[in-house]
């Protein structure tokens, strides 16, 4: 039965039993975002609180005789442009796609290695760069204690107020310290306070493990360095100036030291900036702070809530009782043990997830990267860049629901950085139009194979980044932001049409070489390979792209290119969307080959379930099925993004309780912090999720899964409650949230029924909407 005839059979019976009320604006108020807090000061950096704007970082530890904030600038980056592409290389390509075209994928893959790899040491080298750690800020009490006679010890941080907060007693005293970077005047700023006159006393330090100077200069605390760029050393600079105003008490320079004597009041601001892009950090820095400096605090902190404030409280979640009477470790250790005892943990999560895209992204700058603007380390893991088999994705798709579409805007112009020297890269491997991204990027505009066949050479990563930004255009239905982004997509589509080649056995078009991210097979002869024509991801992604352009073209009027007609011509003759293994599941490659790791963290052939749309509920129940089958013999272990990746494949499969299983895997408490990817998972006690070590994919990912099982949309089509497990059922509410359409929804409900919802929209619209399997005709409210 089709989707109208569900309606017209259904809708009277649902329409006599649902009462909807209709809201003219946010239907619960003022939002409740939560708190994180511990009675103890972190014992490692992976238990600090995560204070951002979008491009400086904080992270204090809460030390009593020691306080060490760790510092970052989103736009920290050593190395530098770079042309590590092979310009012979597309003279290989004929003979690597002979190879895998009879079924040497083993003899093609060291083909590869040898002739169509990047030139030089690509990632690994010095000139690719590499996400760095700013520097240390270090405040020592004169005074203080070791913690044994302390009393009432409290860290927090506060999502309503952008705020982190450590307080204590000790000997009759109470003692405060507030933390926030200003999404107003772009400093950081710490206040201490006491409850009797003179009681602070403290030096404030700040240092940089290399390629960077500390020292005082009128009065402030100035941190300057140049990073390694991999060819003269002389790369990005940055300058951080400290300084400190008190009330009471008494302020000197001493070495390389700002000493604050027995002061009242003391408040402690951070201004920091990089030359990324030709930037006036010299200036910027010392105009920054003396604007901040000449404001009351009051007036600064009620000018960065207004701001953060105006995004983070479009949108509020509640899943009924919340342990948050318990500190968050415990809370974390009681989840485990009672998870339905708990279910506003999910909403806290939730929430966490919408303040740590806020924190860490900015209009105008650069993405999140794999630790998102947070990092403590010179060298951070995997070079904290953007890895675009997943990752960076990842890291997007939650916004669009959780009304921070806006947010979207930094990958957009990561994403247009990559067309001048992904065309380069198209032309030198597969002498292409159009532009190509293989699988890591950084903010050089890295778009070349990395070092070897076996991961390097997917050549996907364009393919997946058009579909974020298309994603942003369904929220929307931005017209201008389709032609800012047609450009992008076009490219990429002339790259995969050029590219495509043909699969002699069923004469469909293919892309070759590739792989399917990070896996490998076993050949006939015994061999392994990863190297292959047309895997699973590959074909999916490139019929959506292909839609997508033609889909595009229609909107912006331009659908009478013949590029376009010969696009249409090739959609037809692409491998189908799903192809079944003999053992039922969805087949990762174009022939059935034999996995060599069956539990492997990535599940990249179930693309077109997610994101994509390719695989629908309520369509093609094989397919479903097939797709249950590849999700159990993968297994639900794996790092924190693995496990949030799989918790969304089955919300998009409706099964709620699976989902759940999964979402109480990933807030399983973890304190390692070496990489080690079979450790599943889980979260730090900052809630942080790790690999271990920290990677911020799965804090976005699971969030992005928790709106998914609450409501799921289509263009013309929303479920509501779809993938929502019992745990949640007996009572929720959720306010701001966004749908497909440029839609937003209100939505109550009790025992597993939604007691009233509205979805209001710009101009009113019809939609279909679906209700414990039952469709109904709804027209939104318009506003």
């Amino acid at each position: 039965m089709n989707r109208s005839s569900k309606i017209n059979s259904r809708k009277g019976k649902l329409l006599c039993t649902l009462v909807v009320f209709f809201f003219s604006g946010n239907l619960f108020g003022q939002v409740q975002g939560g708190k994180l807090w511990y009675r103890q000061p972190a014992k490692q950096w992976e238990e600090t609180l995560p204070l951002g704007n979008g491009k400086i970082g904080m992270m204090p530890d809460g030390g009593l005789k020691n306080d060490h904030i760790v510092l970052n600038d989103i736009t920290l980056w050593s190395g530098s442009p770079q042309d590590a592409n092979n310009y012979e290389a597309s003279r290989y390509l004929d003979s690597i796609r002979n190879l895998i075209k009879n079924g040497k994928s083993d003899l093609a893959q060291r083909l590869i290695d040898q002739h169509f790899i990047c030139k030089g040491p690509g990632s690994g080298g010095k000139q690719w760069g590499c996400y760095q750690v700013l520097g240390n800020l270090m405040l020592a009490f004169d005074g203080q204690t070791d913690g044994t006679t302390v009393q009432n010890y409290r860290r927090e941080l506060d999502l309503d107020k952008a705020m982190a907060k450590t307080s204590y007693e000790l000997k009759g005293v109470n003692y405060s310290r507030e933390y926030w970077t200003s999404f107003a005047d772009d400093v950081g700023v710490i206040r201490l306070q006491s409850s009797k006159k003179g009681q602070l006393s403290l030096e404030i330090k700040i240092d940089r493990p290399e390629r960077a100077t500390a020292k005082t200069e009128d009065g402030e605390l100035v941190l300057v360095g140049q990073l390694d760029n991999g060819v003269d050393g002389k790369g990005m600079q940055f300058k951080t100036r400290v300084s400190a105003k008190i009330i009471g008490g008494k302020q000197l320079v001493k070495g390389q030291s700002i000493v604050i004597q027995q002061a009242d009041e003391v408040l402690i601001y951070v201004a920091t900036d990089t030359d990324f892009k030709g930037k006036d950090f010299e200036r910027t820095t010392a105009e920054t702070l003396a604007k901040a400096l000449k404001k009351s605090y009051s007036q600064q902190y009620a000018e960065h809530l207004q701001n953060y404030l105006a995004k983070f409280n479009r949108l509020s979640l509640r899943l009924g009782q919340s342990k948050d009477d318990l500190p968050t470790d415990q809370r974390l250790v009681a989840f485990g043990k009672e998870p339905d005892q708990d279910p506003g943990l999910a909403a806290l999560f939730y929430q966490y997830g919408r303040y740590l895209s806020i924190s860490s992204t900015r209009l105008g700058l650069l993405p999140p990267n794999l630790q998102g603007l947070w990092a403590n380390q010179i060298q951070t893991p995997w070079n904290g860049d953007y890895h675009l088999d997943i990752n960076v994705q990842m890291n997007h798709w939650h916004l669009g629901a959780a009304n921070l579409g806006e947010l979207n805007e930094p990958l957009v112009g990561l994403v247009e950085g990559l067309m001048v020297p992904g065309a380069k890269t198209a032309k030198a491997y597969y002498n292409a139009p159009g532009w190509v991204a293989h699988v890591i990027t950084n903010v050089w505009g890295y778009t070349e194979p990395g070092e070897s066949a076996s991961w390097g050479i997917a050549n996907a990563g364009s393919g997946w980044l058009c579909n974020n930004l298309w994603e942003h255009y369904l929220y929307t239905e931005d017209v201008d932001y389709l032609r800012r982004i047609y450009p992008i997509l076009y490219g990429a589509a002339q790259f995969y049409s050029s590219a495509l080649t043909e699969y002699p056995a069923k004469g469909w078009l293919l892309t070759s070489p590739s792989v399917s991210p990070e896996n490998s097979f076993k050949l006939p002869n015994g061999h392994q390979a990863n190297v292959t024509m047309g895997p699973t991801i590959d074909n999916q992604i490139v019929r959506e792209l292909f839609e997508n352009i033609i889909h595009a073209a229609g909107l912006l009027d331009k659908q009478s290119d013949p590029f376009l007609t010969q696009v249409a011509a090739q959609l037809k003759r692409l491998a189908p969307v799903v192809q079944l293994a003999k053992d039922g599941r969805i087949m990762e490659w174009i022939e059935d080959y034999e996995e060599v790791d069956p539990q492997h963290r990535h599940i990249s052939h179930l693309y077109g379930l997610y994101p994509g749309y390719l695989i629908r509920y309520d369509e093609h129940p094989d397919w479903q099925l097939a797709a249950k089958k590849s999700l159990d013999v993968r297994g639900d272990d794996g790092p924190s993004w693995a496990i949030a990746h799989k918790l969304l494949f089955w919300t998009r499969l409706h099964e709620g309780e699976r989902a759940y299983k999964l979402f109480r895997q990933l807030m399983t408490p973890r304190v390692d912090t070496h990489i080690n990817y079979g450790a599943g998972g889980g979260v730090y006690a900052n809630l942080l999720t790790a690999g271990p070590p920290f990677q911020i994919d799965g804090n976005f990912g699971g969030a992005a899964g928790i709106a998914e099982m609450l409501v799921q949309s289509h263009k013309d089509s929303v479920y509501l409650l779809p993938a929502v497990p019992e745990a949640w059922k007996k009572e929720g509410r959720v306010g701001g949230m966004r749908i497909k359409g440029n839609h937003t929804l209100d939505m109550e409900w009790k025992d597993g029924k939604i007691l009233n919802y509205q979805i209001y929209s710009p101009k009113s619209q019809q939609l279909q909407v679906c209700i414990d399997h039952n469709w109904i005709a709804y027209r939104t409210k318009e506003k």
